[in-house]
C-alpha cells in the first residue's frame, strides 16, 4: 500500500429532498441511488465507491433525517443516525437560504457533540444569484464548527471537484477497501427494484408513492445472454391505490414499466423483458414483518 493513500467512509446527510442521492450519483458518475422530488425516496443506507489516484472514498447515502410518522419512518431515521457511527467524515447537504429551518436545526443539534469533521455543502446554488451565496454561508456558519463549507450544485455538477478535495483533506490514510471497478455494494436486484420504484414515484400522484415498495420475484438471464427476464411486484397499501397504479386499461403500469426498462437496460447493458404486477398489503409501512420482507435491513428495525 502507498504511504500517501487515503481511504475512508463519508456519510452524506441532510433533510429529505436536498439532493443527497443526486450528489452521490454525480460524484460516482453512475446512477445508483434513485432520485425524485417526493420525500422518502432513499430508504436504505447505500454504499458507493469513488476510487482515484489519491485514494478511495466510500459514500454512505442515508435517508433524509426527519420526524418519523410510522414504522418505516422510524426505520429510516435509525439508518441515518447509525451511519454517523460508521463514518470518518460527514458531508451535510443543505439548500441555500438566509433562514435555517427546524429540520436543519434538528440535524445541527445531533451534530453538536460529533467528533468527526463535518463538511457543509450548500447545494442547488445554481438556483440563486452568485452574490447571495456569501450570505447563505454566513447564515449556516453560526450553527456548528464546520471543517469546511462548499457551495455546489449536484444537478449541474458544479464545484464537485472542490467537494472531493475537501473530503480527501480530512480522510485518514489507509488501505483500498474495494477493487478499482467496484462502484457499489448494492446487489443488482436491489438496484433494479429501486429503479422501478423511482419510476413509480415520478409517474404517480402525490398521495400514493410513500406507500409503495417493489420486490423482484425473478431475474434470469436467457441462455444466449442477450435478454434478462425480470418479474417484479409493486406493493401498495390500498385497493384504490392498486387501481391508480394499473391505470385505465393498464396504461399507468405500462408507462412505469417502459421508463424503468429503459433505465435497467442502461445499467445492465443488456436487453430487458420486464413484467410488472401490483399487490395490496394493507398498512405494510407499520408492520415490522413486511418492512423486513421488502428488503429493509432487519438490524435497523
Amino acid at each position: 500500500m502507498r504511504e500517501d493513500y487515503k481511504s475512508g467512509f463519508v456519510a452524506i446527510i441532510g433533510r429529505p429532498n436536498v439532493g443527497k442521492s443526486t450528489l452521490m450519483n454525480h460524484l460516482i458518475g453512475q446512477k445508483i441511488a434513485i432520485t425524485s422530488r417526493k420525500a422518502q425516496t432513499t430508504r436504505n443506507k447505500i454504499q458507493t465507491v469513488y476510487t482515484c489516484e489519491r485514494g478511495q472514498i466510500v459514500f454512505l447515502d442515508t435517508p433524509g433525517i426527519h420526524k418519523a410518522k410510522n414504522k418505516l419512518g422510524e426505520y429510516m431515521v435509525n439508518v441515518a443516525s447509525r451511519t454517523f457511527k460508521d463514518a470518518d467524515v460527514i458531508l451535510w447537504l443543505v439548500e441555500p437560504g438566509t433562514q435555517v429551518g427546524p429540520g436543519d436545526r434538528h440535524i445541527a443539534e445531533q451534530l453538536k457533540n460529533c467528533k468527526l469533521p463535518v463538511i457543509l455543502v450548500i447545494n442547488k446554488v445554481d438556483t440563486v444569484k452568485k452574490e447571495e451565496v456569501a450570505g447563505f454561508i454566513e447564515t449556516y456558519r453560526k450553527l456548528i464548527d464546520f471543517a469546511d463549507i462548499v457551495p455546489a450544485s449536484a444537478l449541474r455538477a458544479q464545484n464537485l471537484d472542490t467537494v472531493i478535495d475537501c473530503i480527501f483533506k480530512y480522510l485518514p490514510y489507509g488501505p483500498q477497501f474495494y477493487d478499482e471497478d467496484t462502484i457499489t455494494d448494492q446487489p443488482q436486484r436491489q438496484i433494479v427494484a429501486e429503479l422501478i420504484r423511482e419510476k413509480a414515484l415520478r409517474t404517480l400522484d402525490e398521495e400514493i408513492p410513500h406507500g409503495i415498495a417493489v420486490t423482484i420475484d425473478t431475474m434470469k438471464e436467457r441462455p444466449d445472454g442477450r435478454i434478462v427476464d425480470i418479474e417484479a411486484t409493486i406493493i401498495c397499501e390500498r385497493d384504490s391505490h392498486k387501481g391508480i397504479i394499473i391505470g385505465k386499461q393498464g396504461a399507468m403500469l405500462k408507462k412505469i414499466g417502459s421508463a424503468a426498462r429503459f433505465e435497467i437496460e442502461r445499467m445492465l447493458e443488456q436487453k430487458v423483458n420486464l413484467k410488472l404486477w401490483v399487490k395490496v398489503k394493507k398498512d405494510w409501512r407499520d408492520s415490522d414483518y413486511l418492512i423486513k420482507n421488502f428488503g429493509y435491513d432487519k438490524k435497523e428495525i
